[in-house]
C-alpha cells in the first residue's frame, strides 16, 4: 500500500524548519564549545561555588530590574577578592570574551543584561565597608556596599550618604556609579558625581586604575566625571570614597495639592525662581498618588490633578523661614491645600508614599516599564499632558512620578509583558516620551541610564559625529570593545534603520532623523 503524497505546502514548511534548524543546532553547539572554553579558562581563578554556568544557576541573572529583556548569560563569575576581578578579566581579554558587569541588578534600563557569548562578573560579594572617617567626613566602600548602608553605617557619627534613589534598600554604590544614580534629594545635594570623590576599578585588561582622589584635586586629566555615568563601559568598578554629609537637625516636608497640572509644574519653576532650593521637589499626577495611597497610607490628597512635596531642612531658624516662603509661592500658584509635616514620622511617611511609587505600580499592573528622560523645568506641564494624549494613542494607563526640582521625568507605563502587542505599544509609547523629551529640550535619560532600552531615541539625540566621538572614548579604554558591548551608543546601521522605521509609519517627529 502507497503512503499518501505529502501536501507541497506542508513539504515546504518542513524542510523550511529543517534548515531553521539547522543554523540554530549549529549555533548552539558553537556556544557550548565556547562555553566550556571559558569554564577552563576561569576555573583555575576561582572557588568552585564561584562560576556558574548550568542554566538553572545562570536564570537569576538574564535581567535587572527591566525585566521585558532577557539573555542568559554563557557563565557567571562571582569573585571575592580584586586579585579574582584582576585575574578573570585577563582571562576573558584573552579569550576575547565580552564582560558585563553586575551589582544588585536594580537598574532599570538593561545596563546589566548579559551577552549571550560573554560572562557576567557579578561583583554582590564586594560588600564591605572599608573605612569611615568621621574627621574628613567619608566612606570608603566596596562596590557591593548598599546605599542605605553607607547611611546606616555612618548615622552615629551624625553623617550620612546624600543621594537616595528609591532602590537605596537594594541598589550598590558601584551601580550608583555606573549609572550615576540620584534620588528625591538630589536637588540640594547633588547626584552620585557630586557626592564620589574617588572610585577604583580595574581596565577591560585586568589593569588597576584609580579616578579622582580623596584630596580636593588630582594630577592629570579629571577622568572622575567621565567614569560616573559611564554604564560599566570603560572599567569594571570595585572600591568607591564617597562624601558624606551631616544630618540636618530638622527637616520638614509641604505636601501641595493642586486641581491643575500646569498650575503644579508653574508652582515648580516658581519655587526655583524665588531663590529657594529646597532639600526635595518632587511632583505626582492624580493616578500615581491613587496608586501609593492605597500602598503606604501616606495621607495625599486624592482628589488633587497633581500634588507636590517641597522638604526644607537644616536648623529649626532655617526651615522655618524657608517653610514660610515656600508656602507663599506655593499659595500664590493656586494650590488648593497646603499640609507641613507636624513631626518626623509624618514627614517620613509623606515620603514613603514617593519612595514606593513603584512596588505600589506594581501592585495595579501585571508589568510596568519605567522610563527616564530629562526636560526643562517650565515643560513640566506640557509632557504631562503630552503623556495623556500618548495613552489614548497607545490605548495603555501611565502613572507619572518626577523629580520635578531638576525636571527628571520617571513615566510608568502600565501593560502586560505576557501580550506582545501591549509589550510593543508600550515601547513605542516610552520611545515617544523620551524623544518629545528631546523635542522639548530635555535629554533622553537622567539617572537610569541608556543600557539597551534607549538605544534607538540615543539616534534622535546625538549625531552621527557626536556619537563617533563616544566611540573614541569606549576604544580609548577598550580597543576591543567587549565590556558591556552593544549597550548606550548606538551604531550607524542602527540609527539609520531607525529613522526609516519612523519614515515608513510617518513617525518623524523631528527634522534630525532626515539625516538618515
Amino acid at each position: 500500500m502507497n503512503a499518501p503524497a505529502t501536501p507541497p505546502a506542508v513539504m515546504a514548511a518542513h524542510l523550511a524548519t529543517e534548515s531553521a534548524a539547522a543554523p540554530a543546532a549549529l549555533a548552539a553547539a558553537e556556544r557550548a564549545a565556547r562555553q566550556q572554553q571559558v569554564v577552563a579558562a576561569l576555573a583555575p581563578l576561582l572557588p568552585a561555588h564561584a562560576l556558574l554556568w548550568h542554566k538553572e544557576d545562570t536564570v537569576p541573572y538574564e535581567c535587572d530590574g527591566l525585566t521585558a529583556y532577557r539573555q542568559l548569560p554563557l557563565v557567571v563569575a562571582l569573585p571575592e577578592n580584586e586579585a579574582q576581578v584582576a585575574a578573570v578579566l585577563k582571562a576573558c581579554h584573552a579569550l576575547a570574551v565580552p564582560v558585563v558587569a553586575r551589582g544588585a541588578g536594580t537598574g532599570l534600563s538593561g545596563g546589566a543584561m548579559p551577552n549571550a557569548l560573554g560572562v557576567t562578573l557579578s561583583l554582590a560579594k564586594f560588600n564591605k565597608i572599608v573605612q569611615i572617617d568621621r574627621l574628613a567626613r567619608t566612606a570608603t566602600v566596596q562596590c557591593g556596599v548598599r546605599n542605605l548602608a553607607i547611611s546606616e553605617a555612618a548615622a552615629p557619627l551624625g553623617l550620612y550618604y546624600a543621594p537616595d534613589p528609591s532602590s537605596q534598600i537594594a541598589c550598590t554604590i558601584g551601580g550608583n556609579v555606573a549609572e550615576n544614580s540620584g534620588g528625591v534629594h538630589c536637588l540640594k545635594y547633588g547626584l552620585t558625581l557630586h557626592n564620589v570623590l574617588r572610585v577604583r576599578g580595574y581596565t577591560v585588561e585586568g589593569e588597576a586604575v584609580e579616578f579622582g582622589s580623596e584630596a580636593l584635586d588630582t594630577p592629570g586629566l579629571d577622568l572622575l566625571p567621565l567614569i560616573v555615568g559611564s554604564e560599566g563601559m570603560l572599567a569594571v568598578t570595585t572600591e568607591v570614597t564617597v562624601k558624606l554629609t551631616p544630618k540636618p537637625q530638622l527637616a520638614r516636608c509641604i505636601m501641595a495639592s493642586f486641581d491643575d497640572v500646569r498650575k503644579a509644574g508653574d508652582a515648580v519653576a516658581a519655587v526655583i525662581a524665588a531663590g529657594i532650593i529646597p532639600a526635595g521637589l518632587e511632583m505626582m499626577d492624580k493616578p500615581m498618588t491613587a496608586a501609593v495611597e492605597d500602598f503606604v497610607h501616606a495621607g495625599y490628597d486624592l482628589k488633587a490633578a497633581a500634588i507636590l512635596l517641597c522638604e526644607s531642612d537644616g536648623t529649626p531658624e532655617e526651615v522655618a523661614e524657608e517653610i514660610d516662603r515656600m508656602l507663599e509661592v506655593l499659595s500664590g500658584c493656586g494650590a488648593t491645600r497646603l499640609e507641613v509635616s507636624r513631626d518626623e514620622a509624618q514627614r517620613l511617611k509623606f515620603w514613603s508614599g514617593r519612595k514606593n511609587a513603584f512596588p505600589a505600580s506594581g501592585r495595579i499592573s501585571p508589568d510596568y516599564m519605567c522610563m527616564d528622560s530629562t526636560i526643562p523645568r517650565k515643560r513640566l506641564a506640557d509632557i504631562l499632558l503630552a503623556i495623556a494624549e500618548m495613552e489614548i494613542k497607545y490605548d495603555l494607563k501611565c502613572c507619572n512620578v518626577f523629580h520635578a526640582g531638576d525636571g527628571n521625568l520617571h513615566p510608568l507605563i502600565l501593560f502586560d509583558a505576557n501580550d506582545p502587542d501591549q509589550l510593543h505599544r508600550c515601547e513605542l509609547f516610552g520611545a515617544d516620551i523620551l524623544e518629545t523629551s528631546v523635542a522639548m529640550g530635555g535629554t533622553v535619560t537622567g539617572e537610569h541610564g541608556v543600557g539597551v532600552e534607549k538605544l534607538s531615541s540615543m539616534c534622535v539625540q546625538f549625531s552621527p559625529h557626536e556619537r563617533e566621538q563616544m566611540f573614541a572614548v569606549k576604544r580609548a579604554f577598550d580597543p576591543a570593545q567587549t565590556l558591556n558591548p552593544g549597550k548606550v551608543i548606538p551604531t550607524l546601521q542602527r540609527c539609520a534603520e531607525y529613522g526609516k522605521m519612523h519614515v515608513r509609519k510617518g513617525l518623524l517627529p523631528f527634522p534630525e532623523l532626515e539625516r538618515f
